[in-house]
């Protein structure tokens, strides 16, 4: 097969969260794949891997996504001459959100009792749970769960891989949930992850909430994984959606954009429940 060259940037982890968000920005990508990985002996500190076809100019590439100086360590050079795929996803570990852990084939003779298992392959869609946004939405409904929270109806906006509106699938299974996207190859992989984790849901392409399917349809908890500025403009359409005393679940915003964000939905009627952050990245969890 083909030589692929990696890409390995070894820094603080803010900036590195910083630069794979900009990388999930934009289609046109020449990388073939990135993922963003946390040291396991410091939180702080982790690297970003790019993966490509052909051989690039890596300080183009380091000082395009911001990340030169003395704080970060560059690898690059092409990988062994084997199947770059198997090896990438062998080495994907295992993420614990709260009572949840998204894995993938390799891990999933290590989920424990009391665990609830995500089986999430790695893929075109965002979400395998290794980036801070997913991670926190995993761990804001398992706090909600735990307080009682029992929503009838649910939508997960911007769906990705499908992986909260199946871990919502898991916590309360009569709910009626929809998760859309503006992706159909993302909505198609949600449809493959729901039958994987013996969860069904209504999954529709649809940009924001120009699609029928939001005809006469409300919800009691929305959650929505994007960026900042879609979240601040679907601020008035989310809040038309939700229903008294419903609760809104957000992230894909970076700590500097966490209080405009807010504001947004304060503006709405809604009350700030709580506010964190992880791996630099911003979750809120608000209430109508």
């Amino acid at each position: 097969m083909s030589t692929i060259w990696r890409l390995r940037i070894d820094g603080p982890l803010a900036p590195l969260s910083a630069a794979n968000a900009r990388l999930g920005e934009h289609d046109d990508q020449p990388a073939l794949g990135w993922s963003l990985f946390e040291d396991e002996g410091d939180a702080s500190r982790g690297y970003l891997e790019l993966l490509f076809a052909d051989r690039v100019r890596e300080d183009e590439w380091v000082a395009a996504l911001g990340l030169e100086g003395d704080a970060f360590t560059v690898h690059y050079a092409p990988l062994p001459d084997e199947d770059w795929i198997a090896m990438s996803l062998k080495g994907l570990p295992a993420v614990a959100a709260g009572r949840f852990v998204v894995y993938g084939e390799h891990e999933k003779d290590k989920l424990k009792p009391g665990q609830i298992g995500l089986w999430i392959e790695a893929g075109p869609a965002f979400g395998t749970g290794h980036h801070g946004t997913t991670k926190g939405c995993l761990q804001a409904l398992d706090r909600l769960y735990e307080a009682g929270l029992a929503p009838r109806r649910i939508l997960d906006l911007g769906t990705g891989s499908g992986l909260l509106a199946i871990a919502a699938a898991k916590l309360w299974p009569a709910a009626d949930i929809l998760a859309t996207d503006i992706d159909p190859e993302s909505v198609e992989e949600t449809a493959v992850n729901a039958a994987r984790n013996d969860t069904a849901f209504e999954a529709v392409t649809a940009d924001g909430f120009e699609h029928a399917v939001f005809e006469g349809r409300s919800f009691d908890l929305v959650l929505a994984n994007i960026l900042a500025g879609p979240l601040i403009e679907l601020a008035p359409e989310i809040a038309s959606v939700l229903e008294p005393g419903g609760t809104v679940v957000l992230s894909g915003l970076l700590e500097e954009q966490a209080d405009g964000v807010t504001a947004a939905y304060v503006a709405q009627g809604m009350a700030l429940q709580r506010s964190e952050l992880v791996d630099g990245w911003g979750v809120l969890v608000l209430a109508s």
